[in-house]
């Protein structure tokens, strides 16, 4: 099992400390000017560590925290229209046509802890090479993991296209 695999460990543990394969600086539609970040992208073995660092996310009213949908989209761009700022960002990023959530672009929910969010997952869903050029998008509500066919995540509040380091 991976978490026990103690070689896994050592190599996950170095790359939070190298320099990032691929990084996408996140920043906040004009509602939320607040919102900026970096999520930065790891090549680990078979997979991508992927470490996210965001601030300024929004403090949802009646509710202790937020907890915030988390994708990588297929689109290229984090431009839209006047009804969808950023619906240049597509849907997920999903290239072997899976229901969600098992879409490669489908990761973990941010949860905010008065504004900030830090995370580090590890995935084998995607490699670098695959996700250069897509956008990374923050939602505006927390993934369910069950509706067709992106979570029922709510609005897009920040974008980012993931670029090479």
């Amino acid at each position: 099992m991976f978490w026990y695999d103690s070689n896994k460990s050592t190599l996950l543990k170095r790359l939070l400390t190298t320099k990032p394969s691929a990084v996408a600086d996140i920043k906040g539609m004009d509602e939320y000017a607040a919102l900026q970040g970096k999520v930065s992208f790891h090549s680990a073995d078979e997979g991508v560590l992927v470490v996210s660092d965001i601030s300024g996310l929004p403090d949802p009213k009646g509710v202790c925290g937020g907890v915030f949908g988390f994708h990588i989209h297929a689109g290229d761009t984090c431009s839209g229209d006047k009804a969808d700022p950023l619906a240049k960002t597509l849907g997920h990023f999903n290239p072997k046509n899976c229901e969600h959530p098992y879409h490669a672009g489908d990761m973990p929910p941010l949860f905010s802890n008065r504004g900030f969010a830090w995370s580090a997952f590890y995935t084998e869903r995607f490699n670098i090479f695959e996700i250069i050029g897509k956008t990374v998008v923050i939602h505006d509500m927390p993934d369910d993991f069950r509706s067709q066919p992106s979570g029922n995540s709510g609005k897009k509040i920040a974008c980012g296209v993931i670029q090479w380091q």
